[in-house]
């Protein structure tokens, strides 16, 4: 019969509509349960607790015979399944006997109460303090110290406007630790910005691909000149304008090198054919046409009315553009081609480099016919020695810079002749050139990088590489005002480079001009 009970369960509970008979029964059903259940006999039920001794006692309350796991097998001699009633009811509220643990009643439990206490407790501790009796007040003190440590006698923080100083007898044993001040309102830029894209790029068709040719100067005037093939060009660079100075006769003929003349708008040509001219730009005239080298002049400089010029065959001319007869001094101590030629702000000296890779520093001498020597000679370079540049705020500090071979930037002391110090490159140094504002100076190479390099000196650091040039740079030169410098290059462009821009606020003023027209001066001594 027993199959049969078990196919009507299984129908009874596949039906959904037929009411369920052994579910859980409902909370009021439970409770009457439970107040049934807690009027039971209290000794069977420590009978059945007894009897069972492998299963540790869970439930709170002794009186309960629904709570054992385990029920007494004396009682009845075999397992008493639970019935639903008991599987439902909660644990009956009644205080425990002796020997129980006690769990409260959370529910029972009043939180909102308990924490406004601590709340309380706590934001009255200043106030509690005097109520606690002289043991307590030690005890909370020592435990106070313990937990702190030694940051009770610390401050964290100070301002810079200190604290009124504490009254006589006040003993104050507090040290800080962090300081603060409030950050100043204009504070100095340590890292200026320096553009790494030029400002204006030109166009310098036919410009020659020649190490040993200095084909580009800027007046103070602010015209750039400079020397496509057989042709000079100038450029102003305040209005833009573009005009053609001169140019050479012969297909064959160019220009090797210019250089403008310190006070005004004269400025020296040096030709393929050995020839050295000075023009009037303002005119747009000649002035006169100075012989006397025996191949092309690649190097000019300027000292005052004495023109310096340096020729392939390794002499150096000095020219009086004052009197008929120019030619006053001659320095053959090169032997190769010269391609740096300075003179000192000073006019106390005269550098010289030559392909040679010699180094050579003159006196300020000009007798003709005299057999002048060098005051120095200086052979560390291993390469000609083009790039050449006096330091402008210490006349006797020269910089020089060696070529592919070599790859140094040299510095002397023409005072004493010793060598202060120099530089590895890594790569040809083509032009160079110093900066008053800022103490540093600009350098062009060729390969590899074909860069522009600024230095800080006298740390030698670079401060910023300037790239764009697609061959190697061979010329630079800086506006008057010393924040432009443009650097032409074999790849047939002048960029122009804001690098060296000073603050409007700083700068100071310039001196006004006097009203005379510059160069004014020497224009009745040219003949």
């Amino acid at each position: 019969m027993s199959q049969f009970d078990l196919e009507n369960e299984m129908k009874s509970a596949l039906r959904m509509d037929a009411p369920l008979t052994r579910g859980p029964q409902m909370k009021w059903q439970q409770k009457n349960t439970d107040n049934g259940n807690m009027s039971l006999n209290s000794s069977a039920a420590n009978a059945s607790l007894v009897s069972s001794n492998k299963t540790p006692m869970k439930m709170t309350n002794p009186s309960s015979t629904s709570q054992s796991k385990t029920p007494s097998s004396q009682e009845t001699g075999r397992k008493t399944p639970k019935s639903g009633a008991n599987r439902g009811s909660k644990t009956p509220k009644k205080t425990p006997t002796a020997g129980d643990r006690f769990i409260p009643n959370r529910t029972a439990t009043q939180f909102d109460v308990s924490h406004f206490k601590m709340m309380q407790k706590a934001q009255g501790d200043g106030e509690s303090q005097e109520m606690l009796s002289p043991s307590q007040a030690e005890y909370q003190r020592l435990m106070s110290e313990n937990l702190n440590g030694d940051r009770l006698s610390h401050r964290i923080m100070s301002y810079k406007e200190k604290a009124p100083s504490a009254p006589e007898g006040h003993q104050g044993c507090l040290r800080v630790l962090y300081s603060t001040t409030k950050a100043p309102t204009s504070s100095k830029k340590t890292v200026r910005h320096i553009p790494q894209v030029p400002d204006r790029i030109l166009d310098a068709p036919e410009i020659l691909d020649d190490y040993y040719l200095n084909l580009l100067d800027w007046s103070v005037t602010n015209h750039l000149a400079v020397c496509l093939g057989g042709s000079v060009y100038l450029w102003n660079a305040s209005s833009g304008e573009i005009q053609q100075l001169m140019q050479m006769e012969g297909p064959e003929e160019y220009i090797g090198s210019v250089s403008w003349i310190k006070e005004g708008n004269y400025l020296a040509i040096g030709t393929s054919n050995g020839d050295v001219q000075v023009w009037d730009v303002t005119q747009q005239k000649r002035l006169r046409c100075m012989t006397g080298h025996s191949a092309r002049v690649g190097a000019l400089s300027w000292n005052s009315f004495i023109l310096s010029s340096g020729c392939r065959s390794g002499n150096i001319h000095h020219h009086d553009v004052r009197v008929a007869d120019h030619h006053v001094g001659t320095l053959s101590t090169h032997s190769q081609e010269v391609c740096g030629l300075r003179w000192s702000p000073d006019g106390k000296y005269l550098a010289s480099g030559a392909n040679d890779n010699l180094l050579c520093v003159w006196p300020a001498q000009t007798s003709v016919g005299a057999s002048c020597q060098p005051l120095y000679t200086f052979s560390q370079h291993q390469a000609a020695v083009k790039a050449l540049a006096w330091c402008p705020w210490q006349h006797s500090l020269l910089a020089s810079g060696g070529g592919t071979a070599d790859r140094h930037i040299h510095f002397w002391n023409c005072n004493t002749g010793t060598h202060l110090s120099g530089v590895d490159t890594k790569s040809q140094v083509c032009s160079i050139l110093w900066s008053n504002e800022y103490r540093e100076l600009i350098s062009s190479h060729g390969f590899a990088q074909n860069q522009l390099v600024i230095w800080k000196y006298p740390s030698m650091s670079r401060v910023a590489e300037l790239t764009g040039h697609t061959a190697r740079v061979l010329h630079m030169a800086m506006s008057p005002d010393g924040e432009t410098v443009v650097s032409a290059a074999a790849d047939e462009t002048l960029r122009l480079w804001k690098c060296f821009t000073v603050d409007k606020e700083k700068k100071k003023t310039k001196t006004k001009s006097t009203g005379s027209e510059p160069g004014s001066s020497l224009r009745t001594m040219i003949r």
